[in-house]
């Protein structure tokens, strides 16, 4: 299975109104969109927590921080979830 990458562009501005490193940022977008992906049912948690960089059950205690829930309310996302643990 082959890796693909995104590019996004950014100033080293957005860095300092953030107070980040670009390592901080970097880090950060892509929890993001494993969160954005994980919320909108497109990735299971642990598919998104590869996304993010990060182990499964790390990203689960993360998506705190956004107002998520680890367990999804369909049963066959929890069995997908297991699956893929």
């Amino acid at each position: 299975m082959s890796n693909h990458e995104l590019t996004i562009p950014y100033s080293d501005d957005l860095l300092l109104s953030l107070k980040e490193s670009p390592e901080e940022f970097e880090a950060e977008a892509r929890l993001l969109l494993a969160a954005k992906l994980y919320e909108l049912g497109r990735l299971t948690t642990g598919r998104a927590a590869e996304l993010a960089g990060v182990g499964r059950v790390e990203f689960m205690f993360l998506l705190g921080r956004f107002g998520l829930s680890p367990v999804g309310v369909d049963p066959e996302e929890l069995q997908q979830d297991l699956a893929n643990a």
